[in-house]
Order: structure tokens, then C-alpha cells, then sequence
């Protein structure tokens, strides 16, 4: 979960400098435009390394939420196989 959220925290830093690089670029340098091109390579190069410690770290992320799923919780009462009373009934349904 660490590395999770080390690589987390790395990318929005990286995100929030990218969008600095682009206020930093004339409006018409864009897609295309080899300052623009050269800025997003290197926006690029600096996120693939968090990218991949995601790609190769979120089944951690799966494997708590099934643990989660499947553990008992004193928070709540153990599931009951008889339904519920319905009030008012007084006599019993015919199936």
C-alpha cells in the first residue's frame, strides 16, 4: 500500500507540474509544436516509473477488498437464513 501510495502522491505532483509547464507555453505552442512535444516526453519519462510500480503493485488493492468481503465483522449480526416477520400477516401465504 505504501508504494501505492508513494507513486500516488508522485504523479500528482508530476500532473500539477505539467499544468504549470503548459501555462508556461504560448497558446499556440501545442500538439505538434516541438516545444510542446518535448515538454510532454519528458512529462512522459518522469510519470512510466510510478505508472508501473501501479501496474505492478494494485492487485494488492483486490486482495484487501476480497479479504474485506469475506471477513466477519463484529459491526454487524451474522447473516440470518429465516426472513424476516412481516408485520401485519396474520395468516400464512399460500405458495
Amino acid at each position: 500500500m505504501g508504494v501505492l501510495h508513494n507513486a500516488l502522491d508522485a504523479l500528482e505532483e508530476l500532473h500539477e507540474q505539467w499544468l504549470a509547464t503548459l501555462d508556461g507555453l504560448p497558446s499556440n505552442a501545442r500538439s505538434g509544436n516541438p516545444a510542446f512535444e518535448d515538454a510532454l516526453a519528458e512529462h512522459h519519462a518522469e510519470s512510466w516509473g510510478y505508472l508501473d510500480d501501479w501496474a505492478s503493485n494494485a492487485q494488492a488493492l483486490r486482495e484487501i477488498n476480497s479479504a474485506a468481503l469475506t471477513a466477519p465483522s463484529p459491526l454487524a449480526p451474522p447473516p440470518t437464513t429465516a426472513p424476516a416477520p412481516v408485520a401485519g400477516r396474520q395468516t400464512p401465504v399460500r405458495r
